[in-house]
């Protein structure tokens, strides 16, 4: 890796070549006669040398940040989580329009005008169905598997509506065209293995539908599958990781050729579904427990399962997933929403009002951008450069639970620019910004089509 000083130099001779006048460099002005020769390499090094003194770090900033956008924008960029999809359902937000405008009813993270500006080549819509689903009647929207089926309906409605930006993909070979195309791919992940109600049918028809991934669970524990979300609670029925039908969930998507997400799941989960997966698993927006400790966090030994198993590990921008300041701030809020719940049953919109009034009230300070980075990195030096890569959980997570400098979709281009700091080759970073996953996503399909052969 590359130290900051190394890269000032690198800077300083891109300038130095535009300062040296080609006269300078050889008698007759060509840079090919006589008398340039023993003369042209003291010039060139004066030059260099004089245009890195002249460099000041506000020059030197501003050059790498030139460069790193430029990188950026010709990157396969992915964000394998983006929990737009739900305002898109519930709140009828149209993708094409500002969701930044601070007068407008709904403000999010996301819109296509940012997305853009973000360099973003593929997005992953989060089919994000919440457990309360499981149990609801049809005229109150439920189940599950309608949720999920809503979801999708609504992002093709979307693609199609902004046909001249976005289009829909379904393989890695896709957001490569796509990417030519100048457009941004969409594609679709199930967030809670409930969505298929017990069905290997109903999976089957969601690959059908476009699904390309599915979270094993959300935070709730199914019927074939543990959950980091209540692997505490002692009322909850715990399976010890997968059932036989979860395993056979396993081997379906498999063939199918969906990728086994475990963000969400509990570790025995994670670790049953690495011993049953004949294709690369992906963790779509997870982040590191070493740095900090919540459930939802891989652990070191689970990061060096998954690189054994070919897998990728999407990093996650929540603050409580990021920050162990925040992952304590994050159990005393859920602990206060659970309250408010016992106390405003009948009135969720109350609940809601209280929670952001006790947020503002708390007042917790922004984190850092560096801790992101530093997730990145840790996840680096433990799986290794070919494992890792970004799953942001965009509109999923709370309006200001972002750290400062990645407040939306837009900012991508600073993860760019961070890593370039810290000494990534250009190589390095293209694998983390979409790269890793278009092979871990390849290899998916590659073993889907060998085992239909079989």
């Amino acid at each position: 890796m590359l130290h900051s000083g190394v890269l000032r130099s690198i800077a300083a001779w891109s300038l130095a070549t535009v300062l040296v006048v080609p006269g300078a460099l050889c008698g007759d002005g060509t840079g090919k006669g006589p008398a340039n020769e023993g003369t042209d390499d003291a010039a060139m090094k004066d030059s260099r040398a004089s245009a890195e003194r002249s460099m000041t770090p506000e020059q030197d900033d501003a050059a790498l940040r030139v460069r790193a956008n430029k990188l950026h924008h010709e990157s396969i960029v992915i964000d394998t989580h983006n929990d737009i999809t739900t305002p898109m359902v519930d709140k009828s937000f149209d993708i094409g329009t500002r969701g930044d405008d601070p007068n407008a009813q709904i403000r999010t993270h996301t819109d296509i005008r940012r997305m853009k500006e973000g360099g973003v080549t593929a997005e992953f819509f989060a089919i994000y169905v919440d457990h309360n689903f499981i149990d609801k009647k049809p005229s109150d929207g439920g189940g599950a598997a309608r949720r999920a089926m809503d979801m999708i309906d609504t992002v093709y409605s979307q693609v199609r509506r902004h046909s001249d930006q976005m289009e829909m993909a379904y393989t890695a070979a896709d957001i490569r065209r796509a990417a030519k195309e100048h457009k941004i791919a969409a594609l679709m992940g199930i967030e809670g293995g409930h969505a298929i109600e017990d069905s290997l049918h109903a999976l089957g028809m969601f690959y059908r539908l476009g699904v390309r991934y599915m979270t094993l669970t959300h935070t709730n524990t199914n019927d074939w599958a543990d959950s980091s979300g209540d692997i505490q609670d002692t009322m909850i029925k715990h399976h010890d990781g997968l059932t036989d039908f979860g395993r056979e969930v396993v081997r379906e998507m498999n063939r199918l050729g969906m990728m086994v997400d475990i963000s969400h799941v509990s570790d025995k989960t994670f670790y049953d579904a690495v011993k049953e997966s004949k294709a690369p698993i992906i963790a779509s927006h997870s982040s590191c427990r070493a740095l900090a400790n919540q459930p939802r966090n891989m652990t070191d030994d689970m990061l060096r399962e998954l690189a054994k198993n070919g897998g990728v590990v999407m990093i996650n921008f929540y603050d409580a997933f990021l920050d162990q300041s925040k992952v304590e701030f994050s159990k005393r809020e859920q602990a206060f929403e659970s309250d408010l719940a016992k106390k405003y049953p009948t009135d969720p919109a109350r609940v809601q009002n209280e929670l952001e009034n006790w947020r503002a009230a708390q007042n917790p300070a922004k984190t850092p951008l560096s801790l992101l980075i530093d997730h990145i990195d840790h996840a680096v030096k433990t799986a290794g450069i070919d494992h890792v890569g970004i799953g942001s959980d965009f509109d999923g997570v709370p309006f200001t639970g972002l750290p400062e400098g990645m407040e939306d979709i837009s900012k991508l281009p600073n993860i760019t620019l961070e890593l370039m700091k810290r000494g990534y080759s250009d190589g390095d970073i293209k694998k983390i910004l979409g790269e890793n996953f278009l092979r871990v996503m390849s290899e998916v399909e590659r073993v889907a089509a060998s085992s239909k052969r079989n």
